[in-house]
């Protein structure tokens, strides 16, 4: 069942539709629930290599629905430290619980001060009511 339309306030937002849960020099990113309703049941998803570099604004792996193929858009710099094996194998995780087990990958953060570009859950929300 997919999930319902939220988006949590503790997570930091790119206005490409990613979030970043930052914990520490780590965060852990994903796609948001408007990305996930818009692109509708994913079907494929290709992740960066583990120990690979992701770069704020660039691509670093994508998805696949029965719509489209979508780039990711990163919202940090970083090195992968890890990618969710479920959402390999099971894509469709993110459209179920887009902020908690349909995480995509987990990064060690190059550039802490980045975070200070992305949105808050209000700022968020204006690029959403703006589209």
């Amino acid at each position: 069942m997919a999930a319902s339309e939220s988006y949590p306030d503790d997570l930091q937002y790119h206005p490409e539709h990613d979030w970043a849960r930052i914990e520490g020099d780590e965060a852990v990113l994903g796609v948001t629930w408007f990305a996930q309703d818009a692109l509708g049941e994913l079907v494929h998803y290709e992740p960066p290599d583990v120990g690979s570099s992701v770069a704020k604004d660039s691509s670093y792996g994508e998805v696949e629905s029965v719509k489209a193929v979508s780039d990711l858009i990163s919202p940090l710099s970083g090195e992968v430290l890890e990618v969710n094996q479920k959402v390999v194998d099971a894509p469709e995780t993110v459209n179920d619980d887009p902020y908690g087990e349909g995480w995509l990958i987990r990064i060690r953060l190059t550039s802490p001060d980045e975070r200070e570009q992305l949105l808050d859950v209000e700022g968020y929300k204006r690029v959403l009511a703006e589209a």
